[in-house]
């Protein structure tokens, strides 16, 4: 499904009265509300001081990083309810949503001059007129005239909103600036990397991210694979903690649930320190069985038991001078948790049947999905070791509490995919978009990766990422947030859904025949394909009525 919208030059759209409705006062408990949203009225003035005093104080590179993000937030907020604000209109309508919504936070008047897109091949344009600019007006009564766009919280929500809606990173710059004496403010957007030294202005929304990770890559083990991506609030909180810690040799504790990339953002660690020229030694505690994990911890001298016909290192030692990352340790037994806590107290430890004591010059780096004051308090977890690793908690949130990282994830996974299987995918179709930032990711980055790979494999050169090529590994797939129909109307929800489970049937049909077709009939080879196994490959294949 190619959607392709265009507008013709706009002089100024009706006043949205269908969002109107949607604006609430409570003065009996000091609320305000839009599209379900609490929102606060602030005085332009005070703004004004605001700025000055964060420019003051920070610089104009990390004030203008602060406001950038701020407005990227409020904008990916705003694009999640385009849909729900107003279901069935077209998607011109649809997009409009965010523009009216900033117009009604009082930031500014836009004028669409021009507006493309193709949902299905990437491809975007726009260029608005800004009138009103709340943010640049008081730029320019505070700082006055200079040399620079002063929108930068306007050119984040405009960007925000955009890359939400889109399902892609999307870049918008203000080209013309009243705080440079322009008589208007002109922003224009495209996808980011059609930017010159876009990645440059990217980096604002993802505060210092983007020059931190590029360090990071030619260090960490698997070069430009080993990338952490994101602009939302969360992720740039659990990114400048690494940030301040990455230059020590403090004990750092990474908390979050499985797949959302703890030790990616432990290699990353390793990589921005002092010691990123030595190794980086992970060792998954889950997978070491109980009686080897002394063994494979401190090492053996030859003869130490059955089998150890030569001395070998542990990984303390392999890690010496560098960072030992210990995942999922929550799962070591009591007795393998004191071993550890000794090594970490003494600074040192013995090989198994050795008796010469090794220096542990080692920083320690820990991962776990479990709540370990929790397991302090069930008595599973050794309190004195919690201690210990507790110096610096990271927490790493769930991508469900990141969805304005989604389209960066998705470009990036779409690109190294495509890359990897030598595929000229051209991007997301809407309906794929839409179910992707409506699905609550339970498996979470992780499991973005598996299906966007999944989808790779399954697309054809030069087409789109369809919803079957994405999911069709048994994930539950709620209503749809909206759906693209012929002619640009767009649809919501529920009402969409229900005249779509024959589509959704003809698709999984469609796709478990092209894995058929790509294994020669080989069904363990096309479960593989669709990353399911093979008795539910049998399954769906009994349920069309089909067991060849």
């Amino acid at each position: 499904m190619s959607n392709i919208l265009q507008t013709s030059p706009i002089k100024g759209r009706p006043m949205p009265q269908d969002l109107f409705s949607h604006l609430h006062f409570d003065p009996a408990q000091g609320h305000i509300w839009l599209a379900g949203k609490r929102m606060m009225l602030l005085h332009a003035r005070a703004f004004a001081l605001l700025r000055r005093e964060a420019i003051d104080a920070l610089g104009l590179e990390q004030a203008r990083a602060i406001f950038t993000r701020q407005g990227y937030h409020s904008g990916a907020l705003d694009a999640e309810s385009a849909a729900r604000l107003r279901p069935h209109a077209t998607i011109d309508d649809m997009f409009a949503v965010g523009p009216e919504l900033h117009m009604l936070e009082g930031m500014v008047r836009s004028e669409a001059l021009h507006v493309e897109f193709d949902v299905a091949r990437g491809a975007f344009s726009a260029e608005y007129l800004w009138h009103g600019s709340s943010e640049c007006g008081a730029h320019l009564e505070t700082a006055g005239r200079g040399a620079y766009p002063a929108g930068w919280s306007l050119a984040g929500y405009a960007s925000g909103y955009a890359s939400v809606f889109l399902g892609r990173p999307i870049l918008f710059r203000e080209v013309e600036c009243i705080a440079m004496g322009h008589p208007h403010c002109r922003v224009q957007g495209r996808p980011a990397e059609e930017w010159e030294e876009g990645e440059e202005d990217l980096r604002f929304m993802r505060g210092e991210a983007i020059n931190q990770i590029e360090r990071a890559r030619s260090s960490a083990r698997g070069g430009s694979e080993q990338r952490i991506v994101g602009a939302s609030a969360g992720f740039n909180v659990a990114f400048d903690m690494l940030h301040h810690v990455a230059d020590t040799d403090a004990v750092v504790l990474f908390l979050g649930e499985s797949g959302v990339g703890k030790e990616i953002f432990a290699r990353n660690l390793h990589a921005m320190g002092r010691r990123a020229d030595k190794p980086f030694v992970a060792v998954n505690c889950a997978a070491i069985p109980e009686s080897l994990l002394e063994a494979e911890l401190f090492g053996v001298e030859k003869g130490a038991f059955t089998g150890a016909h030569a001395a070998r290192a542990g990984r303390f030692e392999r890690a010496e001078g560098g960072t030992l990352f210990l995942d999922e340790i929550a799962t070591l037994s009591l007795a393998a948790q004191g071993k550890l806590l000794r090594a970490i107290q003494e600074g040192e430890f013995e090989r198994v049947g050795g008796v010469r004591m090794h220096r542990a010059n080692v920083r320690l780096v820990a991962a776990t999905n479990v709540d370990l004051r929790a397991a302090v308090e069930a008595g599973s977890f050794r309190a004195d070791l919690f201690y210990r690793l507790n110096v610096f908690p990271i927490r790493i949130p769930p991508l469900r509490e990141r969805r304005a990282d989604l389209p960066l994830l998705m470009e990036y996974f779409l690109e190294r995919y495509s890359t990897r299987y030598g595929k000229a995918v051209t991007g997301f179709e809407g309906d794929a978009v839409a179910a992707m930032l409506g699905y609550g990711w339970p498996g979470n980055i992780r499991e973005l990766e598996n299906v966007i790979e999944r989808g790779v494999i399954m697309a054809r050169d030069g087409e789109p990422l369809r919803l079957h090529h994405i999911f069709g590994g048994g994930e539950a797939l709620g209503p749809l947030p909206f759906r693209v129909r012929a002619g640009g109307r767009v649809e919501n929800g529920q009402a969409a859904q229900e005249g779509d489970d024959l589509d959704l049937a003809r698709s999984e049909r469609r796709m478990i025949e092209q894995a058929l077709a790509r294994s020669g009939g080989n069904k363990a080879r096309a479960a593989r394909l669709l990353g399911i196994t093979r008795a539910q490959l049998y399954y769906r294949l009994e349920q069309m009525g089909s067991t060849s």
